[in-house]
């Protein structure tokens, strides 16, 4: 059965209904009824029976499935043994020990941010409340230590080669391959995403240049003029949030944490990544490229962490930070935590079966190539993605909305596969920069102790130039082919995009602007 247009409905209103609700869950849920009422000849309550015995209830049941929601939760479980051992705060303090500069201070917080690559709420709470002292000290505006944090936390998660967005990524990934039956490794698929995730280069990048040069611009040069001139640190009637959470994830005495507390678990789980490729991938029976191919990425990755988990909990043990029965509860602790990705994983990977058995993916291609020109699918794909991660606050829904929509038309339109998912992941990072109501923007604010609403009002302008040399980048890739020119055109439009603004909007500019604003 074809239904052309009307198989647009289900993820359509997945969209609608996240942009009014802001959630992206009961969004997700009547995407999925919606399609299974469809395919139940218009039947609402044969509808919400298919939708558990067709879609929901087979989209945990697999194989695959199931090691993601396991390694999911062992993820969970790393990140809370990782902040309840404290090696994160012994890392912090031995930074703090050579910064004397402001210009120190702010490096000091890019490098920890990007050290911390492995879950976006742990590196937004522990980096804004441990630098936080250290940057005060050496009179660094809240807003501009609220920025650093959240331009790194999430763009990390998805540059760094284990996370649990790459976790969640991989698993949307994976997914859609087996509905567009194709074969490939997921993991590796993801991998060859991160060089062509322009956005999140770029706002790196421009938090590199910002730091080195010091040339801010817009409402963030008043507010860094504030702070060095008066030492106020905060805006006159600013309200930062409780930073409570980033308190209680404090969990040990000082003089008991250890740097290799953290960086100990961290190199196991990476390290341990490429040999269980290489063995899951039955090396040296194939060779080395084929069996890296042939990888199970999921089993490879679940192992790792497993190993990573054993080893933190081992090391928490043997300093006596905590007893056998603490560690378990830290582990059902840990596994708690992730409920909210398998809600959302589940239910993405429900649409996503709806949507294959509607053809929404077939009638989209359709469309794309009767009247959009492949090139310039990747922007497209890029400005959709910023649109609902702006609106909704989340880069998780983003990315469950639109990768199995992204997926098969790339496929279709004969472009690069990684480009598509690259554009999703970037626009999502964008719009949740931008969007006041992004979790990870809150948790910035609470965790450097700055007012959120002075946070979005500074952070805004940078966001805005890398996303504007984001489309240009994807635009150029596109128009090329070559995601080496659309990077280094990203670059070029950036360095003038900066020098555009310090220009017109430098500190006199903004300051001029805010006393009249």
């Amino acid at each position: 059965m074809s239904f052309g247009l009307f198989s647009l409905f289900p993820p359509l209103l997945a969209i609608l209904l996240a942009l009014v609700t802001r959630n992206v869950i009961p969004a997700l849920f009547c995407g999925v009824w919606l399609g299974a009422t469809m395919l139940s000849g218009g039947n609402p309550a044969a509808g919400l029976y298919n939708s558990f015995a067709d879609f929901i209830i087979p989209s945990v049941g697999g194989e695959w499935s199931a090691t993601v929601l396991i390694y999911c939760g062992l993820f969970g479980v790393l990140i809370t043994v990782l902040q309840r051992t404290g090696g994160a705060h012994a890392i912090a303090r031995a930074i703090a020990s050579k910064v004397a500069s402001p210009r120190g201070a702010q490096g000091a917080t890019l490098g920890f941010g990007v050290l911390i690559f492995f879950e976006d709420y742990f590196n937004a709470l522990t980096v804004g409340s441990v630098m936080r002292p250290i940057t005060d000290r050496m009179r660094v505006s809240r807003e501009k230590l609220a920025y650093i944090v959240d331009s790194t936390s999430a763009p990390m998660c998805l540059l760094g080669p284990v996370s649990t967005w790459v976790v969640f990524v991989m698993g949307l990934i994976g997914t859609q391959l087996g509905e567009m039956d194709m074969t490939g490794s997921e993991y590796l698929i993801y991998l060859s995403s991160i060089p062509l995730n322009f956005y999140a280069w770029l706002a790196l990048l421009l938090i590199l240049v910002i730091v080195v040069t010091q040339s801010d611009f817009g409402p963030m040069a008043t507010a860094e003029q504030r702070a060095r001139m008066s030492g106020k640190l905060l805006a006159d009637g600013a309200q930062p949030p409780s930073d409570r959470e980033a308190t209680e994830m404090l969990g040990v005495a000082e003089e008991s944490s250890r740097k290799r507390n953290m960086l100990v678990p961290i190199l196991v789980l990476v390290g341990m990544i490429p040999p269980l490729f290489l063995w899951t991938g039955n090396f040296p029976e194939n060779d080395l490229i084929t069996a890296m191919g042939e990888a199970e990425g999921g089993l490879s990755i679940l192992i790792a962490t497993f190993l990573a988990v054993s080893v933190a909990l081992g090391m928490g043990l043997q300093q006596r930070l905590f007893d056998f029965r603490e560690a378990m509860d830290l582990v059902v602790t840990g596994i708690k935590s992730m409920t909210l990705v398998y809600i959302i994983l589940t239910l993405a990977w429900s649409i996503g079966s709806v949507t294959s058995q509607l053809g929404t993916a077939d009638y989209l291609v359709t469309l794309a190539q009767a009247g959009i020109a492949p090139s310039l699918i990747p922007v497209l794909l890029f400005l959709i993605g910023s649109l609902v991660a702006f609106t909704t606050g989340t880069s998780y829904g983003t990315f469950a909305i639109m990768i199995p929509i992204a997926m098969p038309v790339a496929a279709a339109m004969d472009m690069s596969l990684s480009l598509a998912i690259a554009a999703v992941l970037s626009g999502g990072i964008f719009g949740d920069h931008c969007s006041p109501i992004s979790d990870t923007t809150i948790l910035s604010s609470a965790g450097s102790s700055c007012d959120h609403i002075d946070h979005v009002r500074t952070q805004l302008p940078y966001a805005m130039s890398a996303g504007t040399s984001g489309i240009i980048a994807f635009l150029v890739a596109g128009l090329t082919g070559s995601a080496w020119i659309g990077g280094l055109s990203g670059v070029a439009a950036l360095f003038m995009v900066v020098f555009v603004l310090r220009w017109a909007w430098g500190p006199k500019a903004s300051a001029e602007y805010d006393s009249a604003s």
